[in-house]
């Protein structure tokens, strides 16, 4: 059993609905290991439980996962915010979130995340970045603003499978991405932590 397994049979366990979504992605979805999975997704559940946030916006959908896991924290009256790119998987996700009794709290929108977020007059409590990595720095460029003083953005992949320590890897995502992380951690607007959970997650607080 490695540390990974460990902890997750020792982290509570996920919501049924989240394990049929978990089977069904892996049964029909290419790239099924986009989806965050049972352990990071109880983790960003516990973080939206913890903050209670309004708001959220998160930046990459595939097919609900983890809009359900972070709303499972909203305040009374909150709104999830998720941005899908991909049109193909929009009835599978809103099939999703329809099963889990989520319709009033998530709302999807299908477009390019860069030409959405400027048109969003909303100030959130908590982000999370998992889509293209590389527009990584855009996202996180545009969402900053966006953040109160006290708000969380999380980023997703950010260790990118270990390649982001070789320096062999020279891709255009390993660059990018080793490119964000020192720009995450040289932002003075921010307390962080890279925590090394599944494939690497930044967790970033706004401070000013």
């Amino acid at each position: 059993m490695n540390v990974e397994n460990y902890c997750q049979e020792h982290s509570s366990a996920e919501p049924e609905i989240l394990a049929q979504i978990n089977r069904d992605t892996h049964a029909h979805m290419l790239k099924p290991r986009m989806l965050s999975g049972h352990y990071q997704g109880r983790l960003l559940s516990l973080l939206s439980k913890i903050l209670q946030p309004k708001n959220i916006l998160e930046i990459g959908t595939f097919t609900g996962y983890s809009a359900l896991c972070l709303a499972e924290g909203l305040a009374e009256g909150g709104k999830l915010y998720t941005i899908e790119a991909e049109e193909e998987f929009e009835d599978r996700i809103r099939k999703n979130i329809e099963a889990a009794g989520k319709t009033d709290q998530i709302e999807l929108i299908i477009g390019q995340a860069l030409d959405v977020i400027p048109q969003l007059p909303i100030t959130f409590d908590m982000v999370f970045i998992d889509a293209d990595k590389l527009n990584y720095i855009k996202y996180y460029q545009e969402v900053i603003d966006k953040v109160r003083i006290g708000g969380v953005i999380l980023t997703d992949n950010v260790l990118w499978s270990g390649k982001v320590l070789d320096e062999s890897k020279k891709d255009a995502t390993t660059e990018l991405l080793r490119e964000f992380n020192a720009y995450v951690s040289r932002d003075p607007r921010t307390e962080k932590v890279l925590l090394p959970v599944r494939d690497g997650l930044f967790l970033t607080l706004k401070i000013k």
